[in-house]
Parts: structure tokens; sequence; C-alpha cells
């Protein structure tokens, strides 16, 4: 019998994010990308999500390598913590490279890690897998994707990708390999899903130039672009400018400080050491002398450009006459944190450039016919969109369909699905663990769905606690129970309700005497939470102390 193939999304199906696959054949795992996510709304406190791989922590001895396409945070952002529990050797490209150690020196991992460079065009073999990689041109230099030669035939995995012709790096994606294995036969296609309902082409980098060029050329304050920290490209594009116009560019954000100086040392960055200049040196230049590039484009309460919007920044502020560019486009769930950051900055005086109002921002991520090029080019027997929510991966199955991939053979799955190969027969296995892992400052899957659902409901109603003392042989009070609130309700303009609340409390002990004092506490929370939702229609957190003294 012959040994099959198995495809793991572990994450970024059915997501924005945390993107992250798994190769498997017989006793041998490839891992592709390890990313994080950042969080939605309604998950509060929460810094960033990373993928479950709980799928793989009894075979942490078959896993035999992790490629990453990329530096963008999505694809890397895991790897401090995948590292943590698995010892596997990690390959990627040069600039790849740099952004991944700056990382694992913060984690203080870089000693503990084997990193291995690759660049495109290279053939590396790693268990039963034959790995060729191609460079693929995206918002960022360096990109990869690759193709995966198993037993069972060609996986492809296109890495994020676009097809632009004219790219800031001068690389555009390599046509002529993609050909190359659609001649050789592909089994299956990954391939990145993000713009799959963008008709059309997304637009070459270079736009950006042309608009970057205009909104230096008027403005008469200091320039701040809000960016990735990882966004290379777009780095460049802002120094150029900054040049052209004779504006200093200054830095603030430590992450994209630390990836400017590494890759301005790989020779990724090109400009004169003198053109950048310290944050504190910036803000006391003239207005038009001055270009500050920034992070915080998805409105992160903590990034830069969010504490600069609420005037929390302890060096820049904004001032009348400034220009803020947000050159990215919002993460999906992030729109109302970033609209939020975007109106408080025109509040405190500033004019923001944001895509549609100026082309300040493409995508790094190919549209319609882009993706259906990629279809054609590489012709796959079998084809799993990732990157991407389901809306996504729908709409780039139904593109598949249309350039005539038989639909029997495409696969919209969720993390955790895995698709299953054996003997050329395709077909979708039993689900295992792909749901998310919170990152809560040092704390790593600590925090659930239980702790979420209680800080929505502190956050909706506030908190109530009562505490009382009462005497352990009779079972009656020693004094006044103390009933304390937080986020409920304004203690000093509700001292009938919480009058009340007390007698509530004194009645339910009195009528509970020989009760115990777990009894005790459930019966004084339950009439707690009865009395004030009768009182105020609220339902804060109810928590009651009984200690007897």
């Amino acid at each position: 019998m012959a040994t099959p193939l198995r495809i793991l999304p572990i994450g970024g199906c059915g997501e924005i994010g945390k993107n992250m696959t798994a190769i498997e054949y017989g006793r041998n795992i490839l891992i592709v990308d390890a990313g994080i996510m950042f969080p939605e709304n309604d998950m509060l406190g929460i810094d960033f999500i990373i993928p479950d791989w709980q799928y793989l922590r009894d075979k942490q001895d078959l896993i035999r390598a992790i490629v990453v396409t990329h530096g963008h945070e999505d694809h890397t952002g895991g790897l401090p913590y995948l590292l943590k529990e698995f010892g596997a050797p990690i390959y990627t490209t040069r600039l790849t490279r740099g952004l991944i150690e700056i990382k694992f020196k913060q984690h203080k991992l870089l000693d503990q890690v084997s990193l291995n460079t690759i660049t495109a065009g290279d053939t590396l073999s790693v268990g039963p897998f034959k790995l060729e990689f191609f460079r693929v041109a995206h918002s960022i230099p360096d990109g990869v994707g690759l193709g995966v030669t198993t037993p069972a035939g060609l996986v492809v995995h296109s890495g994020d990708f676009k097809f632009d012709h004219t790219p800031v790096d001068g690389k555009p994606t390599d046509f002529a390999k993609l050909a190359e294995f659609g001649g050789r036969g592909v089994l299956a296609l990954l391939s990145d899903s993000t713009n799959a309902d963008q008709p059309g082409t997304t637009p070459s980098e270079r736009v950006i130039d042309e608009a970057f060029d205009r909104v230096f050329r008027e403005a008469r304050g200091r320039i701040i672009i809000g960016t990735f920290a990882s966004l290379i490209s777009r780095i460049q594009q802002a120094a150029n400018a900054a040049m052209r116009y004779n504006r200093r560019l200054a830095i603030a954000g430590t992450s994209m400080a630390e990836n400017v100086r590494m890759a301005h040392k790989l020779g990724y960055l090109s400009f004169p050491d003198d053109l950048i200049v310290r944050l504190d040196e910036a803000v006391r230049m003239r207005p038009r002398d001055v270009v500050i590039m920034a992070t915080g484009t998805q409105g992160e309460p903590s990034s830069v450009l969010a504490r600069v919007a609420n005037g929390q920044h302890n060096q820049i502020k904004v001032q009348r006459g400034d220009t803020v560019i947000m050159s990215s486009h919002p993460v999906p769930g992030n729109e109302e944190m970033v609209h939020r950051t975007i109106n408080r900055l025109f509040q405190r005086g500033a004019e923001v450039l944001y895509d549609p109002i100026e082309q300040v921002h493409v995508s790094g991520h190919a549209s319609q016919e882009e993706q259906k090029l990629m279809l054609n080019l590489v012709r796959p027997q079998h084809f799993i969109p990732v990157h991407g929510e389901l809306r996504h991966l729908h709409a780039h199955a139904r593109l598949a369909r249309q350039v005539g991939v038989d639909p029997q053979n495409i696969f919209v799955v969720e993390n955790g699905y895995p698709i299953e190969f054996d003997e050329g027969e395709a077909r979708i296995g039993e689900r295992v663990p792909g749901g998310y892992v919170y990152v809560d400052g040092s704390g790593v899957g600590d925090v659930g769905p239980s702790v979420l659902r209680e800080r929505e409901l502190l956050g909706r109603d506030g908190f109530v606690m009562a505490v009382l003392h009462r005497d352990p042989d009779s079972g009656q009070l020693l004094d006044t129970p103390d009933i304390v609130t937080r986020g409920f309700i304004y203690q000093r303009e509700a001292e009938d309700v919480l009058e009340g609340a007390t007698q509530t409390v004194m009645s339910v002990v009195e009528a509970s005497r020989r009760a115990s004092q777990d009894a005790v506490r459930d019966k004084v929370e339950k009439a707690l939470s009865e009395y004030l939702y009768g009182e105020t229609k609220r339902r804060p957190m109810i928590m009651a102390v009984v200690r007897d003294v």
C-alpha cells in the first residue's frame, strides 16, 4: 500500500494571518511559515494570536525543516513560539533571515536555532522532499514560493505573490519556473487568496512613487508615513522621496528602526547614511525638512501612530500643517480601530491621506486576473486556496473552476482539515486542532474563550463584589457587608441602589445561617444578580466573598 501524502493547513485558511502549513509524507513533515494574526475587536487584551500546532507536539522528531517564504509578521511572527517547542532547521532568504534574527534576539533564542540561507533558484533535499525555490514579487523583497517534489507528486506553494512587472526591487515573479512546473505536472497548488474578491490586476508598487512625489511636492509641514515595520519596499520609496525633496528621515518604532538598520546593512535599503536622523533631532528640525516613518497603521493601541493620534506619544505631537500618510490597508477586522486613528489625527489638525483618497498604498497580493494566470501557468490537478477568509477561499475556488480545474479536485478547507492524497485520489481527512492560541503579555495559551467572555462582560457591565464577615458558630453577620463596584455604576449617584444591594445581601445571610460558606456565596451572588438587573437592567459580573471570622 502506498504511503499517503497529507497537506494540513494549520493557520491562514478561514482568516487573514497566522499562516502555517504542514506537508507530511510518512514519518516526515515539512512546515511552511509560522505567522501571527492581529486580534479582532472582541479579543480584549490580546496582543496577537499564533497557530494551534497541537497536532505536531508528538511528532517533533518527524519535522525535517521549516521554510519561511518572506519576512512579514503573518508568516514569521509565530516562529519564536514554535522554536521554543520544536528544534527543526529554518530555511529562508537573506532578508527574511535578517528579520527573523531580530525576532529571535528579542526572545533570546538566536543561539538555539539553526538558520540557513537560501536564494531563489536554489534546490534543497530534506528527507523525501526536494524543494525548489522560485522568486515572487510581493510588498517586501526576497519573497519566494516553493515547489515540493514528494514521492506522491509535485506540490507548489505560491507564498504571498502578485505579478508586478515593475517591482521596487526590480525582481518580478518567476513566470518561467511556474510554467516549467506546469510542464512537469503538478499534483496540487496552494495559492494566495487574499485578493480573490478583487477584479482585474493589482497595481504595481511603482504607482506609489508617483503618489509620494505629489505629497512631498505639496506638503509644507512635516510628513509622517505610517506602514508596517517589515514593509521594506515602502521604506525605500519613502527614503527616495525624502532625498528628492531634501528632507531627512526619522524612524519611530523600535521594530521598524531595527529592521531598517538590518536591511540597510544587508543592502536591501539604499540611501546615504546621513539621510537618517534620530527622532529627538527630527522633532526639533523645521517641519518642511522632516519625514517620520512610524508603525501602527492597523490601529494597535500601543503603536506609535495610535499614541500620536491619542496625544500620548512622548516625542511626536501633531501640529497644524502635518501630513500623515496611511500606507497600508486595514487587515479585515481592524477597520474600526484604523478609522478611529484616522479621525483622531484629523481632530488634532493633521491632513490624513489614505487609499482611496490618494494611492499611497497598493496591495502586495494578486487580484483575480493574476490568480487565473497562476492557475494557467501551473495547471494543477488539485487546487487548495490558502491565505484568506472563507469568502476569499470560495472566490478563489470559483476562479479555479473558470479556468478548467475539475470542481471535484478543488478543496476549500478551514484550519485543521488535512487533504490526503493516496494513489492519485484526494480526500479531506479527519479534522485536527486548528484554532486560536492567544498571546497576552508573557502568557501563551493561558487565555481561552471563557476568559475573553469574562473580559467582555467586565467591559460591558462592570463588576460588583460583596464582602461579608460572619460568625462561624451562629452564621450571623459581624458587620455591614461591603459592596464594591468597578465599571458598573457611579457609587455617589446610586446610593439607593447600593443600599438595596446591601439589604439584599443581609437578608440572604440571615435566611442561610446554617449554610456553608460556599452555599452562602452562591445564594448571595444569585440574589444580587437578580436585584441589580431589576434595578438597572444591567448584568455586571458578581462576586461574593464570605469569611467566617
